[in-house]
């Protein structure tokens, strides 16, 4: 891979720095220091990930401009061919050629350090964000797909794979409005564009900084924020922070709200349901969850409040341990409020304690630096496909974290939660490494929301398993391996209050659901959210907050937050089914769990019923998936991948 071979370049400079030489190449070079040199993914010289044109924010504009001529010729060749699997193959290479330049433009927008790339990024994203709006309500190339779905000699003739993606291009237009006049399906397109702006722009407000005269705060808290003159700028909930009066400071600095950031959520939140009404669903809601394992709103909402209430009772006694802590720590102000649980569940826990070649490319971002966004994320540069010549496009991918920088005296270290970020994301790239799907449209994450990210969540228990974690995990001045009781008391403490962390996941989904459910809103947004929080997580809400205009995750996961349970879900069955009793097993276990999947679409309902029984019933154990979400090349090959994974870890748990 080539985050390997260009961290394995670096291993020049180990001999002058105070690390392990016992460390494997690779763990060594994750931790030399990088010599004033910009990330590779950055190196503007040879252009943008390996992009020629992209060596200047300029050169934004020719990718866009030639993704935009190959959308013509591509639409003309679709509508053209005579229908036949010919079709699908060229749909896929349309998807792919605007994905291209969209995926690795969203990423750039982000977490590119120079604002003129970033704005370059932006705009570009704008204007392939709108072809692809126009193009899923272009009657002419609907047609084109029309008369292959049309004819069922011909739909009998394609492979499952190929049927399956022909499937879900129509889809794409169907929910998208082509059966609408064409005055409608105008106002479709410019309601999405609408709502790509303010999305945008809901995304930049969430992660801006609050600021506020420095005489405002006690003087014996202001060291603990960033200062801007006669200023102090809080850019984040500080929940680490020991002292809770820095805590309460953050929370309600950073959470007051703002009447520009209201603005964009309301008018985004207004706009979807136009345009879910406008294409012929009830909510926005009903729309977004055509497709995946949940199906409608109704069974979402069922599932929460089901496992909000099999919750219920042990969220209360994770609270009461919380306060109690709490009492104890600060005896003259022991009521538990939103700003206290990740502090101290926190503390609570502190006292519990090579057969296809190349696979594909993953740049690794992993370090601080100025302007970044405080995420850790995975971003899809370039899906994988099978192309007309043969050839695979291997695919491309970047795992961002935020990561501290080694210092003269050691290098990085990682905590057991930033461990357990690094295989989570991993998770994602893995993925994307092994789907090696035929179709990019459907390689990697580009799979039902509510599956997308089970592959992650199921690296996380490889991370908390001894007999992975002692593969690599080393005292980065003795070598000495991790102990296996602290690893163990490690894995204990998670499930400490982990029924109060779930529940806050609750309210989060829940709280989504009703946004993004029937309008016009019977409450302000700010309401709806005091509402919710009093019901699904049982703290009291803070006046004068407005957590909601933070929720990042409106944009990208607008009506399907609750993915993330469902997800957790399916990830421990497949644990318990495949790995739980070897985690190095690739093959025997992983080929039993394969025989018992269900291929086709009409059994996601039941798949998700039988998933909720036995989640509710306290036992986070779940369900097969369709085939299009995972493929027994990502089962198979995890094992192989995990030899990279430690080797790029080693020695990086702090103990």
């Amino acid at each position: 891979m080539l985050c390997a071979q260009r961290l394995g370049s670096l291993a020049a400079g180990l001999a002058a720095r105070r690390v392990s030489t016992s460390w494997s190449p690779v763990g060594a070079a994750f931790n030399v220091k990088p010599q004033g040199r910009r990330l590779d993914l950055f190196r503007e010289r040879r252009g943008l990930f390996g992009v020629p044109e992209l060596s200047a924010p300029e050169g934004f504009y020719i990718a866009q401009e030639e993704a935009l001529r190959k959308t013509e010729l591509l639409v003309e060749r679709a509508c053209s061919t005579p229908p036949g699997p010919q079709t699908v193959l060229i749909f896929d290479e349309l998807s792919d050629a605007l994905c291209r330049v969209a995926d690795l433009a969203d990423f750039v927008k982000i977490a590119h350090p120079e604002p003129a790339f970033r704005e370059a990024a932006e705009e570009t994203c704008r204007s392939i964000g709108t072809m692809v709006e126009k193009l899923n309500t272009n009657v002419e190339l609907y047609q084109s797909l029309q008369k292959l779905l049309s004819d069922k000699k011909l739909v009998d003739s394609l492979d499952v794979e190929t049927r399956r993606v022909a499937e879900l291009f129509m889809f794409d237009f169907e929910i998208s409005g082509i059966h609408l006049d064409e005055e409608k399906r105008k106002r479709a397109v410019d309601l999405n564009v609408k709502i790509l702006d303010l999305s945008s722009k809901f995304l930049m407000g969430t992660n801006f900084p609050n600021k506020i005269e420095k005489h405002l705060l006690p003087d014996h808290i202001r060291h603990n924020f960033v200062r801007d003159g006669d200023l102090v700028v809080v850019d984040g909930l500080h929940a680490e922070a020991p002292n809770d009066l820095v805590r309460e400071a953050a929370y309600r600095i950073f959470l007051y709200p703002n009447a520009s950031q209201l603005k964009y959520l309301e008018e985004l939140l207004s706009n979807r349901d136009l345009l879910a009404k406008l294409v012929g669903y009830s909510t926005f809601s009903h729309r977004a969850l055509q497709g995946t394992i949940a199906q409608k709103p109704e069974t979402v909402m069922q599932f929460l409040e089901k496992l909000s209430d099999k919750l219920c009772e042990r969220t209360i006694k994770d609270f009461e341990m919380m306060r109690q802590m709490k009492m104890k720590l600060n005896p003259q102000n022991s009521e538990l409020m939103p700003w206290d649980p990740p502090y101290y569940s926190g503390v609570i826990r502190a006292v519990v304690h090579e057969s296809e070649g190349l696979l594909g490319y993953i740049y690794c971002d992993f370090f601080q630096r100025a302007d970044k966004p405080h995420q850790d994320c995975h971003f899809t540069i370039r899906g994988g496909r099978l192309k007309e010549d043969g050839d695979y496009q291997l695919p491309v991918v970047v795992l961002m974290l935020n990561l501290p920088h080694s210092s003269r005296n050691s290098p990085t270290l990682l905590t057991p939660g930033m461990m357990e970020n690094l295989f989570h994301e991993m998770g994602h790239a893995m993925h994307s490494m092994l789907g090696r799907t035929r179709y990019q449209h459907v390689t990697g994450t580009r799979c039902p929301t509510d599956f997308a990210e089970v592959p992650s969540i199921l690296m996380e228990y490889f991370s908390n398993d001894y007999r992975v974690v002692n593969q690599f995990a080393r005292h980065y001045q003795t070598g000495q391996p991790l102990p296996k009781n602290m690893v163990s008391r490690l894995c204990e403490s998670k499930k400490v209050c982990a029924a109060a962390d779930m529940q806050l996941q609750v309210f989060y989904a829940t709280l989504d659901q009703i946004y993004h459910g029937e309008h016009p809103l019977r409450k302000p947004t700010t309401d709806i959210l005091k509402e919710t929080q009093e019901k699904f997580y049982g703290l009291p809400y803070v006046p004068n907050t407005a957590w909601q205009l933070r929720f990042s995750h409106l944009v990208g996961y607008g009506a399907k937050y609750y993915s993330y349970l469902m997800s957790r879900a399916v990830a421990s069955m497949v644990w318990k089914e495949c790995f739980l009793q070897d985690p190095f097993n690739s093959l025997a276990s992983t080929a039993t769990f394969y025989s018992k999947l269900r291929f086709r679409g009409e059994v996601q309902s039941d798949l998700f019923r039988a998933s909720l029984l036995t989640m509710v019933n306290g036992h986070f154990g779940l369900l097969p998936v369709p085939c299009s979400c995972l493929s027994l090349s990502y089962l198979s090959a995890f094992s192989l991948t995990q030899i990279w994974l430690f080797s790029a870890v080693n020695s990086h748990i702090q103990f």
